[in-house]
C-alpha cells in the first residue's frame, strides 16, 4: 500500500504524541474524528502502525546502566541463542545483523555487577563485546515519508 499525504500527516501526529485524541489529530490534518479513526484502523490492519507503546526512562526507574552488546555466536549456537534471548529481562531490543557479529542487543542493567552476571550468561553462546551508553544523541526519531525520485 502506498501511503497518501493525509495518512503521513496522521502518522506524524501519532509519532509526536500517540495519546492525542482522534478529534485533535483531525483538527491538525483537516478531517473528522471518525475519518481519522478509520484511517488509523486501516493502517493498523495493514501493519503500518504496529503498536501504541509507553517509553519508560530506565534511569528514572532504578537502572544505572544501558549498554549495547554484540555477540559473535559460536558454530551451532545462533539458533539456540535466538530463542534464549527472548527470555532475558535485561534485553530491550535485539537485532540480528550482518558483519562479524551476529547479534546486537540493547540492554538495561541495575549496576556493574548485574552487567557481569548478564555477560556470564552469554559466554556459552559466543564472544561478546560491550559498549556502555553514555547518552542519547538521536532518540526515537520519527519515520518520515519516502521521497519519490
Amino acid at each position: 500500500m502506498s501511503i497518501d499525504r493525509l495518512n503521513w500527516k496522521i502518522l506524524k501526529c501519532l509519532q509526536e504524541n500517540a495519546r492525542q485524541s482522534n478529534a485533535e489529530i483531525g483538527r491538525q490534518v483537516g478531517i473528522t474524528s471518525p475519518a481519522v479513526s478509520e484511517r488509523i484502523k486501516k493502517m493498523e490492519d495493514l501493519g503500518i502502525i504496529q503498536n501504541h507503546i509507553t517509553l519508560i526512562s530506565p534511569f528514572e526507574v532504578g537502572y544505572q546502566l544501558k549498554a549495547l552488546i554484540t555477540l559473535h555466536a559460536f558454530m551451532g549456537k545462533l539458533k539456540p541463542f535466538l530463542e534464549k534471548v527472548k527470555t532475558f529481562d535485561e534485553v530491550v531490543n535485539c537485532y540480528r545483523i550482518t558483519g562479524n557479529e551476529n547479534i546486537v542487543m540493547e540492554v538495561v542493567l541495575k549496576n556493574q555487577k548485574h552487567l557481569e552476571t548478564f555477560i556470564d550468561q552469554l559466554i556459552v553462546y559466543g564472544e561478546s563485546k560491550t559498549q556502555i551508553v553514555l547518552s542519547h544523541v538521536v532518540k526515537n526519531n520519527a519515520i518520515k515519508p519516502l521521497l519519490k525520485n
